[in-house]
């Protein structure tokens, strides 16, 4: 089984300025956890953004990896803008020269609507495949991450479906996020086995059924069956955990010990073990 958990940083970029330096005490935090990899936001480098060396040293001296490491741009024209292209080269090379096995992960920032929505899409998806393009040209893995918020332009059934066809598979695989697709109003099970093919990194994170985010394991999405899912399609890569609950706002080290035990647990009694 080769399926390997790990965190996504947004739990703390809710409750600390996003460019605040703090990864080295979130690296400590996730290993701290049980995790074995973390995935921060370009955002979220902080004194690494530019020192890849240093990076790949702290995180083998804390005995975690990078399993992935999240771009979000708004892609909004028909080609990226020079500052996009830029941030994501930046982002590639840092992967290319020191984390080979890590994947790029593609977000798009939602705006205020969806207006404009077929040519949003498409623009977006434009931007997402000569990035993947580039990635690739470098030995760089690449997947597109859709979100949820009410201006995104891939959050429901129809729209996963353009996505789906527009993504050029050679060059951007799909990264499934459970909550956002639960949020969507789809059946997080059913997504990840239709697309299954497709999928090259995973993000957790669980629901309420009134919409709300929670806590792994306390709200109604059926991680024991997501993970049968991955293994039945021999999927063998990340799977990031990204808490967005309330009390991540307030607490996101202790939020994510009580995740990593939930995860414990997961392992002991399903289909982990």
């Amino acid at each position: 089984m080769q399926i390997k958990f790990g965190c996504q940083t947004y739990t703390w970029q809710m409750s600390i300025e996003p460019d605040a330096d703090k990864l080295d005490k979130i690296i400590g935090v996730v290993r701290g956890s049980g995790f074995a990899g973390i995935e921060p936001e370009v955002c979220m480098l902080g004194r690494y953004r530019h020192d890849a060396a240093q990076l790949a040293a702290s995180l083998q001296a804390a005995g975690i990896e990078l399993g992935s490491l999240c771009l979000v741009c708004d892609w909004l024209l028909e080609k990226e803008t020079s500052a996009e292209r830029a941030e994501a080269d930046r982002a590639i090379g840092l992967l290319a020269s020191h984390f080979p096995n890590a994947v790029l992960t593609l977000c798009q920032m939602p705006q205020k609507d969806r207006q404009d929505l077929g040519m949003r899409q498409r623009n977006c998806l434009a931007c997402c495949n000569e990035i993947g393009r580039r990635a690739r040209d470098l030995g760089v893995v690449t997947a597109f991450h859709p979100n949820s918020p009410a201006g995104s332009v891939f959050r429901i059934a129809q729209d996963y479906a353009m996505m789906m066809d527009g993504l050029d598979g050679r060059f951007v695989g799909y990264a499934p996020d459970a909550g956002h697709i639960a949020k969507g109003g789809m059946d997080p099970l059913a997504i990840f086995t239709k697309y299954a093919p497709a999928i090259r990194h995973v993000h957790f994170k669980d629901m309420d059924t009134h919409g709300g985010w929670t806590e792994m394991g306390q709200g109604s999405i059926d991680f024991p069956g997501l993970v049968g899912a991955l293994i039945a399609h021999d999927y063998r890569g990340w799977v990031m955990v990204e808490d967005e609950s309330p009390r991540a706002r307030m607490d996101p080290d202790g939020v994510t010990r009580s995740n990593g035990r939930y995860l414990q647990v997961l392992r002991n009694s399903g289909p982990l073990g």
